[in-house]
């Protein structure tokens, strides 16, 4: 690889990088959200009946402890700046 395509590479990321960030923030955002309209019974606010919790229990089983583990974890003010 010549060097003018690794500069064309250095470029195209520097441009897609803040696209890239934006959409990585708004999965996991829906992720979330996806999880507490599921799960909500562990927060105690029953949004779906628990026969559909129970049916994507074991699709989200993996993620449940992970979840937790960002929900409960302590927030900054600076955290939101980032």
């Amino acid at each position: 690889m010549g060097i003018l395509s690794r500069i064309k590479e250095v470029i195209e990321g520097m441009a897609v990088h803040g696209q890239a960030t934006s959409i990585l923030r708004i999965k996991a955002q829906i992720d979330n959200l996806f999880m507490i309209i599921t799960l909500g019974d562990m927060l105690g606010i029953p949004l779906l009946p628990p026969y559909y919790s129970l049916r994507l229990l074991p699709y989200m089983y993996p993620n449940i402890q992970t979840w937790k583990m960002y929900m409960l974890r302590e927030r900054d003010v600076t955290d939101r700046i980032a």
